[in-house]
């Protein structure tokens, strides 16, 4: 029977015994079982001192005071030990069990009277607390993962077995690059950015200079533009789009494929084109990442189409419009319309969907397309097809299955299916007459056993294709057997790299590997060395997998340390212990550890690790390199078919697709039909009740790389904790966590770098002599996408789409806005 004479401090410290007693028991159990998984030994002793002050403060002990104390002490000094004073690693060590210490404190004044008549209980706790002090240091000084992470030296290099040899030479002679910048190749670009990467050889450099690090700050938004595009039904909405700009115009697309051309200095609307692209086409996600715009030599000057904008839509056809009016060009294709399906076969709504626009070279239009993953193995084929840029017709089309075929398929067959496809933006050098392709993956992507030769020739490689023909000019596999979605998602950037033997004709390709391959662009040979380094064998397929991976040794990478048990996060120590024993439980031996079946394994980085589809910016200038990347992990299982069967998960191209079951785009499981495994990927490997992240921040990061001297000029986190928090609620904090994030940026001739992509949609201009954020600015909606500039009516304008990205979980936004300096500060 309750005591009706206690104080409320009495009760208020029976509470706190509950609570305590409440999370002490699972951090417990939980400490014991992760030890019997071979991890840390803390949490078992930690549980037992917090159920132990519980049992005091229960009794209104001073002894549970005092137990604490000890706890909170052995909790600093291990917390300290084994992260030392990285701030966000003590947040799950030190945060919570601080605020019981204050609220622990906060009895006294309600025990003070009571310490002497449980003296030798106290005697006996304080006793075992320091036991488990010492022997938690002891017991826990050889346990792996429970130092803080160090860089080790990078394995020996071994031969490649010529089954897995890299196709253009694996390495070539070091070099030290000691040109002068002032051999970089002349720029393109002035005042306008006619292509998504600025020019199709996407360095996303300006030349214009009269937004400066002094006057950014004077920055205003003096125009904006919505599409109306925005989601009504729950459809992946989003919309990553880069604008180009020619002359007095601006050139965008929406997320449903809509048209429009505006005034490039006041953002008017000069007309619309609204392709009429249904909803149930989106594919992975509702984007249209870019235009095409192309200039007829050929046509009478002024006369209909003789410029003209080309645009994919998510329902496969290329559309080309003419820059003034927005009509229809009559002589392209059928009625100024290409049907993309002709030749690929049966497909679904959203399978084969257009998100990426053309790379033109040499007046034409090479075109590939987004093929959503995981879905059969008898996907739409990944066919790269060139058309001519004035009429449509096809000139050549590059299917891997038939190389020597170079029209439409015969009657009543289609292109290869499942082979590797080009989702990204392709790079193109006119010069040459090459295309630079950066490939995907062959369809299913966690499993391989029946794929050709040629798809494992060519399945995320950098391919280089000759233009007028089609042919193959060369190509360097990045992953060999890949079966991690390891696909080349960024664009290729072509620069004159600096040699010892002075400036080659490059192609810098990012991965999600956070590598950089630098190949002779003419050739295929590559400019940096590379090694092929042992990788860990298992899996399902051990039998296929290759025993070694290319790795870069003589350029800077931005791949981090392999994750340890310490590395794991949340928000409390119990959300901590839980990632680790997630992490235990997880088949782990660091990048490549290949796919399992009977545990889940960790994929580090995940399949949106390094760099993605925004690319690199390079000052040609200056030879400065600037790069975003991702740093997160995924945890992923594949799934017996048997299984995939049982739960009704079937492929979106099957008569009895049941969205409700999964399976689809955004499906927790992807059942790879035709493969002996579906696969569950989790890409937000997250703690259940918070929803936080499992690994410790930071999940993304911004870096500056000089190419002349090969080093890193600036590496640091990306992104702040203001749209990010527990329970899916911002905390609005202006800490830079560094957060995923998508998407590109441009650099300025003035020494900025301006760049959205970040989870907290914010624009920002970065210094790129010292990373330092010199200018923000909040966004409608997520910034996934990379912004551009041009100058219009006497201003330089920075112009972002703000989208929003339906898998980052991004506000989904319509937005176009314009930002310059007032009036009265240009020039």
């Amino acid at each position: 029977m309750a005591n009706p004479h206690r104080t409320f401090g009495q009760w208020a410290t029976i509470a706190l015994a509950v609570v305590m007693g409440l999370f002490g028991l699972p951090i417990m159990l939980g400490g014991v079982w992760l030890i019997t998984l071979g991890g840390s030994w803390y949490y078992a002793f930690a549980g037992l001192g917090l159920l132990v002050s519980a049992y005091f403060l229960f009794r209104q002990s001073m002894a549970g005071v005092s137990v604490y104390l000890l706890t909170f002490i052995a909790t600093v000094a291990w917390a300290l030990w084994e992260s030392g004073l990285d701030g966000w690693a003590q947040v799950p060590r030190l945060v919570a069990p601080t605020v019981i210490l204050v609220l622990v404190l906060a009895t006294i004044p309600v025990l003070g009277g009571r310490f002497s008549a449980h003296r030798g209980a106290f005697a006996a706790s304080a006793a075992a607390i320091i036991a488990i002090g010492a022997a938690l240091i002891a017991l826990t000084s050889g346990s792996e993962g429970t130092a803080v992470a160090q860089e080790v030296s990078p394995p020996p290099a071994t031969q490649a077995p010529a089954s897995q040899a890299p196709d253009a030479a694996t390495s070539a002679p070091q070099t030290s690059a000691t040109s002068s910048p002032a051999a970089y190749a002349t720029l393109e670009t002035g005042a306008d950015w006619p292509a998504y990467g600025g020019t199709h050889r996407a360095t996303r450099y300006s030349p214009l200079d009269q937004i400066t690090a002094e006057n950014v700050g004077k920055l205003e938004k003096i125009w904006e533009f919505r599409t109306g595009d925005l989601p009504k039904d729950g459809e992946p909405f989003g919309n990553q789009n880069t604008p180009v700009k020619v002359g007095n115009r601006l050139y965008l697309c929406s997320a449903l494929n809509k048209i429009s051309a505006l005034d490039a200095a006041t953002g008017a609307e000069f007309w619309t084109y609204d392709p009429k692209t249904p909803a149930d086409a989106i594919g992975y996600n509702a984007s249209c990442r870019g235009v095409v715009y192309f200039e007829d030599t050929t046509a009478e000057a002024g006369s209909l189409c003789a410029a003209r904008i080309v645009n994919l839509t998510h329902d496969a056809r290329m559309i080309a419009l003419d820059t003034e009016t927005g009509q229809l060009c009559p002589n392209f294709g059928n009625g100024g319309i290409v049907n993309l399906l002709e030749g690929i076969g049966d497909t679904a709504p959203g399978f084969y969907a257009p998100t990426s626009p053309p790379t033109l070279v040499r007046d034409v239009l090479v075109v590939g397309s987004q093929v959503s993953d995981g879905q059969t193995r008898e996907a739409p084929s990944g066919v790269i097809r060139g058309f001519n840029a004035v009429t449509g017709e096809l000139d050549w089309a590059w299917d891997m299955g038939r190389p020597d075929e170079k029209g439409l398929p015969p009657q009543g067959e289609v292109y290869t299916p499942g082979t590797p496809n080009v989702w990204t933006i392709a790079s193109g050098d006119d010069e040459l007459g090459l295309v630079y392709l950066p490939m995907g993956n062959s369809a299913v992507d966690y499993w391989g056993g029946d794929r050709s030769d040629a798809e494992n020739t060519y399945s995320t490689a950098i391919v280089a294709l000759d233009v007028e023909t089609g042919d193959v000019a060369w190509h360097y596999q990045t992953v060999h057997y890949d079966v991690w979605d390891y696909d080349l998602g960024g664009q290729g950037t072509l620069v004159d790299f600096p040699t010892e033997n002075g400036p080659v004709p490059a192609i810098v390709m990012p991965s999600k590997q956070a590598q950089f391959y630098i190949l002779n662009r003419a050739t295929g040979e590559p400019l940096v060395t590379i090694e092929e380094r042992p990788a860990p064998q298992g899996g399902v397929e051990p039998e296929r997998l290759s025993p070694t991976q290319p790795y870069v040794t003589d350029f800077p990478n931005l791949l981090k340390p392999d994750l340890t048990e310490a590395d794991m996060w949340g928000a409390t120590p119990l959300d901590q212990l839980w990632c680790r024993i997630q992490f235990r439980q997880a088949s782990y031996a660091g990048v490549y550890t290949p796919p399992t079946v009977d545990q889940p394994w960790i994929q580090f980085p995940g399949y949106n690790g390094g760099s993605d589809w925004g690319g690199v910016a390079i000052d040609p200038i200056k030879g400065i390199m600037i790069a975003n990347y991702n740093n997160m992990p995924n945890f992923n299982q594949l799934v017996p078919r048997e299984t995939i069967d049982e739960l009704g998960i079937l492929p979106i191209t099957d008569p009895n697709y049941d969205p409700d079951a999964g399976g689809g785009s955004h499906g927790s499981i992807s059942p790879q039909a035709l493969s002996p495994y579906g696969i569950r990927v989790n890409a937000g490997w997250r703690v259940p009740l918070t929803g936080l992240l499992c690994k410790q921040p930071p999940y993304g990061g911004i870096a500056a790389i000089d190419l002349n001297t090969r080093e890193v000029l600036w590496d640091r986190p990306f992104g702040t904790a203001r749209k990010n928090g527990p329970f899916g609620i911002p905390s609005m904090l202006p800490i830079e966590i560094g957060t995923p994030n998508n998407g590109g940026g441009f650099i300025t001739a003035s020494g900025l770098f301006f760049i959205a992509a970040a989870t907290d949609d914010l624009l920002r201009a970065i210094d790129i002599k010292t990373g330092k954020e010199v200018w923000q600015v909040a966004l409608p909606a997520g910034g996934q996408a990379t912004p551009m500039t041009y100058e219009a009516g006497g201003r330089q304008i920075v112009v972002i789409n703000a989208g929003g990205h339906d898998f980052m979980e991004t506000a989904i936004g319509d937005y176009f806005i314009a930002y310059a300096l007032p009036k009265s500060e240009a020039p």
